[in-house]
């Protein structure tokens, strides 16, 4: 009797808890004010942040592998995921290209670097250093494929993950009833990976919270003034991006915008907040196929998207591009801009692995374009500002991608998107 009422207490307390979401907010909030009152401890508090990151990267390579394989050999169709690789090909092409065009013709009409003039003897030597990061040609090509799966896991290689986990899927299927000793124990790790997912994010409020105190206590809301007309286009431009564009795909493969909004937004909370998308992943992975999206369509669409579609980041680098341009008084004619547009479309999708994805494809270009590196310099001091907000975009145009691809593959589960819509309990398929 006493153990019911324990029970029931428990279970009532739970109940009172706010929501994960909603303690997200919260810390981010208060990280927000405790880096702006208190500085120092801001600063301080930053290996918080990183421990909480470093929790979700260890998740990621058994959570990706375990997913994949099982997604790839559960349907024993290699035809059908040859098609799945093709349309999230030709979506991610689609959605990156309208994001270069609405970046472009934002940074034409509002002209964010008319009146400025670049900074005497800025430092350019990180921009510098940036270029060299820059993939090219069959460099490109070459890093899809890991030379040691372990090295590709340990370095936290997503893309090179998913290469090696599509030819082992395959050949698991290949081998049929003889490879389900393997099947087994990889179906139950990615059950075991997406029960580890929900420990950790027990951790996001707290990892939220001090990635924002870092990041304003070290560097000050001052960031979001020095180069406040360029931020807020940018911010403009992801918001027209997500309410027009993303709103309007979710019309045509009919899945309630605001529903799918509902079901990504502890992903996208961790995305802006961390400034990471691998450390959303996980979380964005779960949600998905909660959302009646199959598992194998998740399992290689979110992670091959974050090589190919960063929808906020490509957004980012039109419209910083054609700044940097605007501030040191070089006027590019459209033809010119639209040239630099198909460069960025392509070395945009060379950057898997590397640190600070969009200022190595943002310093390569201004190099290759013979524009200031010192537009890349002083845009370093607010880079941390912009990268939230695009890294977010990253994640929830990737979680779309994955709700165009089953729907467009006649696959996507109505029946469990209601549900999850409706709040009710669904199954996962």
């Amino acid at each position: 009797m006493i153990r019911g009422d324990a029970g029931s207490s428990r279970a009532a307390a739970r109940g009172r808890m706010p929501s994960v979401t909603t303690q997200i907010v919260i810390g981010l909030v208060l990280g927000v004010a405790a880096g702006y009152l208190w500085p120092p401890f801001g600063a301080g508090v930053k290996p918080i942040a990183d421990a909480f990151l470093r929790m979700i990267k260890m998740i990621i390579a058994p959570l990706v592998f375990s997913t994949l394989v099982v997604g790839i050999a559960g349907t024993g169709d290699l035809k059908a995921m040859g098609r799945i690789g093709l349309k999230a090909i030709v979506y991610f092409e689609i959605a990156t290209t309208i994001a270069l065009i609405l970046g472009l013709t934002l940074v034409n009409i509002f002209q964010p670097g008319a009146g400025m003039s670049l900074p005497v003897g800025a430092d350019t030597k990180t921009a510098a250093g940036l270029v060299q990061s820059q993939q090219h040609g069959w460099d490109i090509f070459l890093h899809l494929f890991p030379t040691s799966v372990v090295d590709a896991m340990a370095r936290g290689d997503i893309l090179q993950v998913v290469v090696f986990s599509t030819f082992f899927g395959i050949a698991v299927a290949a081998i049929g009833r003889k490879a389900q000793p393997v099947l087994d124990v990889l179906d139950g790790t990615a059950q075991v990976m997406f029960k580890f997912t929900g420990y950790v994010m027990m951790f996001a409020p707290a990892g939220v919270f001090a990635a924002m105190a870092s990041t304003v206590g070290s560097r000050g809301l001052a960031v979001l003034f020095t180069l406040g007309k360029l931020v807020g286009l940018m911010y403009l431009g992801l918001a027209i991006f997500v309410l027009i564009v993303l709103g309007a795909v979710s019309t045509i493969i009919r899945v309630p915008f605001f529903a799918f909004v509902r079901a990504i937004r502890e992903p996208f909370l961790i995305a802006f907040s961390t400034a990471s998308s691998e450390a959303a992943l996980p979380k964005a992975m779960e949600v998905m196929e909660r959302f009646g999206v199959p598992k194998n369509i998740v399992a290689f669409v979110l992670p091959t998207g974050y090589s190919f579609n960063l929808d906020g980041s490509t957004l980012y680098l039109s419209l910083a591009s054609v700044f940097v341009a605007q501030i040191a008084g070089i006027q590019m004619t459209i033809g010119q801009q639209l040239l630099m547009m198909l460069t960025l479309m392509l070395t945009s999708k060379g950057v898997a692995g590397v640190p600070r994805a969009a200022l190595v494809v943002l310093a390569a270009t201004l190099s290759q374009f013979g524009l200031p590196l010192e537009g890349a310099a002083i845009l370093l001091g607010i880079d941390q500002v912009m990268d939230m907000g695009r890294t977010a975009v990253n994640v929830m145009g990737n979680c779309i991608a994955t709700a165009v691809v089953a729907r467009w593959e006649g696959v996507l589960d109505d029946e469990q998107m209601r549900a999850f819509a409706e709040a009710r309990p669904a199954r996962v398929a």
